[in-house]
């Protein structure tokens, strides 16, 4: 195994090619996410944002390229050799895709028990209360099943259960989808807190503007095929691809901006009186 430090790239993605059959998904991706940032990953409906996640993470095998994650490659591993890396990343997948017939300290614990089978049942319950708590769940949701939560609940019990072994990278696939402008805000702030506060790197699939804007250090941009864009948006907005173009700077862009001016006029404006 190479030896990594601060510096290196968390993921590297080489010339990924990825295929169903003769339909070809991606064709020659390259993309590098920096420790300690969160990229925000976006692109068109059928663009495989979801495949290129399932890609690093070694769900989906590539028909080419390379993918290394902490400096090992995840492509055509076996899952007991991937047993060190899948220790160190969490994931979100769209939906929460809880367990419907476990509660959510059962959820939580499932990664926790996959691992470390010898834990005693009082220590599960302790550790799954606390992530429970961590993502802003009410402490009375642990005994509750996911069929008795809110959409925003069920986000927040996938993200509990996804930060059960203490990760170090975090992918999130489509987090905000289908939450109300209010509990996408509060849950933009929940992510970002939580990269603060834990160290995280984090690879954020989405389609919400506020988000990017709100949260992400970096975007990559998915279309024709490969990742033609890497930067701020405002890197991004000096380039004229069509795509960008119309995504960022159509009726929501624009209005995505006006909102980030407004929250930054209401910040100066508070940090003056």
């Amino acid at each position: 195994m190479r030896k990594t430090n601060a510096d290196d790239p968390v993921i590297v993605v080489r010339g990924l090619r990825s295929a169903f059959g003769e339909q070809v998904v991606h064709d020659g991706i390259d993309l590098s996410v920096r420790r300690g940032e969160i990229l925000g990953v976006v692109g068109g409906s059928g663009t495989g944002k979801s495949v290129l996640m399932r890609s690093i993470i070694g769900l989906q095998v590539p028909v080419a390229g390379e993918v290394e994650v902490f400096g090992e490659s995840t492509v055509n591993r076996e899952e007991i050799d991937l047993t060190g890396l899948t220790k160190r990343w969490g994931v979100l997948f769209q939906g929460g895709a809880l367990f419907s017939t476990l509660t959510v300290a059962e959820n939580v614990q499932v990664p926790i028990r996959e691992f470390y089978p010898d834990l005693e049942g009082a220590l599960l319950d302790e550790i799954a209360a606390y992530k429970v708590v961590m993502t802003g769940l009410p402490a009375d949701a642990g005994p509750k099943f996911p069929a008795e939560l809110s959409g925003g609940m069920k986000k927040r019990a996938g993200l509990a259960r996804a930060l059960a072994l203490d990760p170090e990278l975090l992918f999130l696939d489509e987090p905000t989808a289908g939450l109300d402008p209010i509990g996408a805000a509060a849950f933009d702030e929940l992510t970002a807190s939580l990269q603060k506060t834990l160290g995280l790197t984090v690879f954020l699939i989405t389609h919400d503007l506020d988000t990017l804007y709100a949260i992400c250090d970096r975007v990559a941009v998915l279309a024709d095929k490969k990742v033609i864009a890497v930067g701020t948006i405002d890197e991004l907005l000096a380039l004229d691809h069509p795509w960008i173009q119309e995504y960022f700077k159509g009726p929501r862009g624009r209005a995505a901006i006006a909102t980030v001016h407004t929250n930054e006029e209401r910040a100066q404006a508070k940090g003056s009186s």
